[in-house]
């Protein structure tokens, strides 16, 4: 069992190649999270805290993409260039791995549909633990972080959604805006670096 203090921990979701400029999917800036995440990284591994970061891993084949009768084009295909974390992601190598939409049927957004390198479900994880609080950041807002933060809440964690540490796709121009008023609505805490450095 990985060793670690307190009962938070940071999930950084899917801050991977395909939702960054250049990607399969891009999120407009969305590698300007990666510098404040790695920040987060630096304050959440001097506490000893745990870190999980979640990845989209899709078959080639899935009903998630448009060719097969989807929403979205191809992204994050398992063992491609596009589906590895973003390469100034500074991921500390205890970092625990969540893979989500592996299977042709799932979509995949939120963290808690994903499971680690052994197949142990992100909520089984955060409770071996006794994981209490986390710290969500990443990508992107309006969905898989918006889900991520739902189901956390649903499933009785608390949350702080780093606000500074997030970026959406924003289809239509206030999508975002308007994940981030449900998350808190449903109980998330909006927090920023300085902020989190105050308080730590």
């Amino acid at each position: 069992m990985i060793r670690h203090l307190g009962n938070k921990a940071l999930l950084i979701v899917d801050v991977q190649n395909d939702f960054c400029p250049q990607g399969a999917l891009p999120v407009p800036k969305g590698d300007k999270v990666v510098p404040v995440i790695n920040c987060y990284l630096k304050i959440f591994q001097r506490n000893k805290y745990l870190i999980f970061a979640s990845r989209d891993w899709h078959p080639r084949k899935t009903a998630h993409f448009k060719e097969f009768g989807g929403s979205w084009p191809v992204h994050c295909v398992q063992k491609t260039k596009g589906a590895r974390f973003h390469p100034r992601l500074k991921l500390p190598r205890t970092a625990i791995i969540l893979s989500k939409g592996c299977k042709r049927d799932q979509d995949g957004y939120s963290a808690f549909t994903g499971a680690d390198p052994n197949g142990k479900l992100f909520k089984e994880i955060l409770e071996l633990h006794g994981i209490e609080e986390l710290y969500v950041a990443g990508l992107a807002t309006d969905y898989c972080v918006k889900s991520s933060v739902l189901d956390a809440l649903k499933a009785g964690f608390k949350v702080k959604l780093l606000t500074d540490a997030v970026n959406g796709v924003n289809i239509k121009p206030d999508d975002s805006k308007k994940a981030v008023r449900q998350m808190i609505r449903a109980g998330a805490k909006r927090l920023t670096l300085s902020h989190f450095k105050k308080d730590n």
